[in-house]
């Protein structure tokens, strides 16, 4: 059976947040987790970069999965 017969599981990472459209700014919920994490790219070019996000204290900030 192809593919095509098999459900597709649910997305890990899904955006809740972007801004920009040549110097972007996303965030990203792990869904398994709820950690946020930044993706950031300059000019799609320059390369991209993924870093958690943290709070004020420096804990992950983490989205309630239900």
């Amino acid at each position: 059976m192809g593919k095509e017969g098999i459900a597709m599981a649910k997305e890990r990472f899904v955006e809740v947040y972007n801004q920009g459209i040549v110097n972007v700014v996303k965030i990203m919920v792990d869904t398994e987790t709820g950690v946020n994490y930044v993706l950031g790219s300059h000019n799609k070019a320059s390369g991209t970069g993924m870093t958690v996000l943290v709070n004020a204290d420096g804990k992950p900030v983490v989205t309630p999965m239900s």
